[in-house]
């Protein structure tokens, strides 16, 4: 019956949506579409606003995808890019532990979702249902790959799109600025 595979699909899956609800909407004390704005801004990840709404909407459809067992080896793989993501940009100049701001929870959501792209969703799924089969090592290597090549082509694209620094306009020290000397 697969009754472990299902509980942690939905718990694994429904902290993710609420995690991304968070990002999006401001449910559960999350800061919203603004306060992740800034976040990603403050990270770095520019164009700030598109990287939010992309952070949200993966977590949230991601996690849903999850806990419904549909297509879990693409599921695991959006949410390990997030998460990949969140050490490279958050968590890794903080250490392994968690009670320091580490990347040590990042890190169990990654396995445990590597776990569940590899042994399948279980009976208790959509992709049961449907009849899907995808399951097997082959599926948490390419969840993995998949992550990791996203999470470097999000952070990459996010220096290139840097804002271009401002000019400072210069002023003459011997007038007061107004106009030639």
């Amino acid at each position: 019956m697969n009754l472990a595979r299902m509980t942690a699909r939905l718990i694994i899956g429904g902290l993710f949506i609420g995690h991304g609800t968070q990002k999006l909407m401001g449910w559960f004390g999350g800061p919203g579409l603004e306060g992740t704005e800034g976040m990603m801004e403050s990270l770095e990840m520019h164009p700030p606003k598109a990287n939010a709404l992309a952070a949200g909407l993966t977590e949230s459809v991601g996690g849903t995808l999850l806990a419904a067992g549909l297509a879990t080896p693409l599921a695991s793989a959006a949410l390990t890019g997030t998460m990949i993501t969140a050490i490279r940009k958050v968590h890794w100049p903080k250490g392994p532990w968690n009670a320091g701001g580490g990347y040590e929870y990042n890190l169990v959501l990654i396995a445990s979702l590597l776990a569940l792209a590899e042994s399948g969703p279980g009976d208790l799924s959509l992709d049961s249902a449907l009849g899907i089969r995808l399951s097997g090592w082959q599926w948490s290597v390419a969840a993995l790959g998949m992550g990791a090549a996203a999470s470097s082509v999000v952070v990459t694209l996010g220096r290139k799109a840097v804002p271009a620094p401002q000019p400072v306009p210069v002023v003459d020290p011997m007038t007061d600025g107004s106009g030639p000397a």
